[in-house]
């Protein structure tokens, strides 16, 4: 039986008429390998950042449904030029839109989920001997026959769904090469990973690293999806994410940061029983992602606070809206000069002087820490934005990451 890959390319990989011929190739040197190659592809350089602007310029408030069918478009023609280049390289492609290939997602615009793939259109194609291309980042919702899209990166969730649903491996090309220990653009020595476990990329993925979307990442966990973080742009090996091999892992593996996060802080909240239940549930249900959360209570009124990303901020300000005609008037504040440093590694479960060596150096540095927030494999600090550069240096020096990372055994 011939084995089936999956080969996703980011929007800076097909960004020009060249480098669209160059991704064909790509497509039909694994088709010549004895593959059977079904790709996806994003929407072609800033296609997508050209369209939402295009929105705010004719809508204040695009409306949401609209706004899917919109950007739905640049990853259709993306696909669509990418089989042309593919037909002059003497190989047959058919392309298809998200509904065309079977995606159904929930109703939710602009970040809808997937809940199935069908697929029967893509089978037949590359058993009459086709690559299958499939339109990234969208899809189709059964309860209102709309057409939804996945939200930012959803791409990288369409490719490891379809080798779930294929059976196949998954390959995500980026102009990068890989996932590495910091973000070589702040520190060039930062160390190319050659493997790294699911629950470490998705922490690395929710603090800031791009290389990947994080619900792809869970996806593959969940389906067992080996994902390869590779360049377009050079044949060498990227990393591996997949579950981890052996009895050892490193303590920590990665600083991750995001200069994206907006801090709110609600000042003169009940304090009672359900209070943070009621919040929490009307900004969940606005499909805001709350990050850290940090609650004092003074003279029997509470004060909360808690980072959400930048592009939740309208959401999430309509849900504090709604708590506060429900609860009665309390103050919000936004902070948007914060930003967030990570260590993510998989041996900071048993290695308890990370977090002492992490705030130790952060205080030589003379940098204030805003908040904390701990998982069993992650430590966080939000930190003034513009300390975030020299904040991943001495994180990155301090636990000499540019070294193969020392390691702890896991029983």
């Amino acid at each position: 039986m011939t084995e089936t890959i999956v080969m996703k390319f980011g929007g800076s990989s097909v960004a020009d008429p060249d480098k669209v011929r160059l991704v064909a190739g790509r497509f039909v040197d694994a088709k010549r390998r004895g593959f059977d190659v079904v790709g996806t592809v994003s929407a072609m350089g800033k296609t997508t950042d050209t369209l939402l602007a295009l929105a705010s310029d004719v809508s204040p408030s695009p409306n949401p449904r609209e706004l899917d069918m919109l950007l739905s478009t640049g990853e259709r023609i993306a696909c669509a030029l990418v089989a042309m280049a593919i037909h002059d390289l003497g190989e047959e492609a058919v392309s298809f839109t998200g509904s065309q290939a079977g995606i159904l997602t929930d109703s939710v615009h602009t970040r809808a989920k997937i809940r199935e793939i069908r697929g029967d259109r893509i089978r037949a194609a590359l058993e009459q001997g086709k690559i299958a291309l499939v339109a990234g980042f969208q899809g189709f919702s059964r309860d209102t026959m709309d057409v939804t899209t996945l939200g930012r990166g959803g791409t990288d969730a369409t490719a490891v769904a379809l080798a779930a649903a294929l059976g196949g491996a998954c390959e995500i090309y980026s102009d990068v090469p890989g996932v590495f220990t910091a973000d070589p653009r702040i520190v060039p020595g930062a160390r190319k990973l050659d493997v790294v476990s699911y629950d470490e990329m998705l922490e690395m993925a929710a603090s800031g690293a791009k290389v990947l979307m994080l619900r792809s990442v869970e996806l593959a966990r969940s389906h067992g999806v080996r994902i390869h973080a590779r360049s377009t742009f050079s044949e060498e090996e990227g990393t591996w994410v997949q579950e981890p091999e052996g009895m050892e892992q490193p303590i920590v593996s990665a600083v991750t940061h995001s200069e994206t996060d907006v801090v709110f802080t609600l000042t003169g909240i009940p304090d009672r029983p359900g209070v943070a239940a009621m919040i929490f549930d009307t900004v969940a249900s606005a499909q805001v992602n709350v990050d850290t959360i940090i609650q004092n209570v003074v003279h029997g009124r509470a004060e909360m606070s808690f980072s959400v990303p930048a592009e939740d901020v309208p959401a999430t300000r309509s849900a504090l809206d709604a708590s506060q005609a429900e609860l009665g008037s309390f103050d919000v504040g936004e902070n948007h000069g914060l930003g967030k440093v990570s260590l993510v590694g998989a041996g900071m479960r048993s290695h308890p002087g990370v977090a002492a060596t992490m705030f130790r150096t952060l205080a030589e540095l003379g940098i204030n820490l805003e908040m904390i927030s701990t998982s069993p494999i992650k430590i966080s600090c939000m930190i003034a934005r513009d300390r975030i550069p020299e904040a991943v240096r001495g994180l990155h020096a301090a636990f000499r990451l540019e070294r193969e990372p020392e390691r702890e055994p896991t029983i």
